[in-house]
């Protein structure tokens, strides 16, 4: 399925006529910046089921194996390396031309960020990649200054402040979501006039909720994604494609 001139165009009309669109960004808006998805046809936890362990709260905090083997992951990622894409772009453009209200997104990637999204706007559903946070005082840092110190030899390092298990500021299995996070995601979905949802199966809750919540107070639905999604019978419009080249079309910024 490919999206018509006619839907891509109403559906780009929409947003010029918004004023409070939320986007709901998920895997798929990063792959084209070469971060493999979770759940995809290709996704991690598809091709390795046992790569989940490592983001289960209780085999990271009780098994020192697991922990050095998520250390080891994360260097082999290079998560951090990589760059935002013309969708990341995309999404910041939205920002600047005072139509985005909200970026709720499942990803931990840091990259719209990067690309040029306000931190304020952006609601990071399952936390961080780009942090590490300690499991006993709740320090956090940098990821990258942990890396440094895996690559110097450090298989699992201690917090500095307490020797505490260190842990990625992620939401992990088993761990609870921010509370405020979830209530702002909700409050975005209820008063904008536009859902934007890209790159998400929309499989995942409660961060899926945002689109039902949004169509039942009456929002317009757009979703631009790659596969067919869990609520596209919700959508008044689905953009099906390469997210990186369909978000610049329909946003205007080529």
């Amino acid at each position: 399925m490919q999206q018509t001139d006619e839907e891509l165009a109403r559906a780009r009309t929409w947003l010029q006529e918004a004023r409070h669109v939320v986007a709901l960004t998920g895997a798929g808006i990063s792959t084209d910046s070469g971060i493999p998805d979770f759940r995809g046809p290709k996704g991690v936890w598809t091709r390795n089921p046992a790569a989940e362990k490592l983001a289960t709260l209780q085999h990271y905090m009780s098994d020192p194996e697991v922990r050095r083997a998520a250390w080891r992951s994360r260097l082999d990622s290079r998560m951090h390396q990589r760059e935002p894409n013309a969708g990341h772009f995309a999404l910041a453009a939205l920002e600047v031309s005072g139509r985005l209200s909200a970026l709720i997104t499942q990803n931990v990637d840091g990259l719209h960020q990067r690309a040029g999204n306000s931190p304020e706007r952006v609601i990071e559903i399952h936390g961080t990649a780009c942090e590490v946070v300690c499991m006993s005082c709740g320090e956090r840092a940098p990821m990258e200054r942990a890396l440094e110190r895996v690559r110097a030899g450090e298989d699992d390092p201690p917090c500095r402040s307490c020797g505490g298990i260190l842990k990625s500021a992620t939401i992990s299995f088993g761990q609870n979501l921010v509370k405020e996070d979830l209530e702002r995601a909700q409050e975005a979905a209820l008063t904008c006039d536009v859902m934007l949802a890209i790159g998400s199966t929309l499989s995942v809750y409660p961060a899926a909720d945002a689109v039902p919540i949004a169509k039942q107070s009456g929002a317009r639905v757009i979703i631009v994604n790659a596969e067919p999604t869990a609520m596209d019978q919700l959508a008044d419009v689905v953009l099906r494609g390469s997210i990186s080249q369909i978000l610049p079309r329909l946003i205007g910024e080529s």
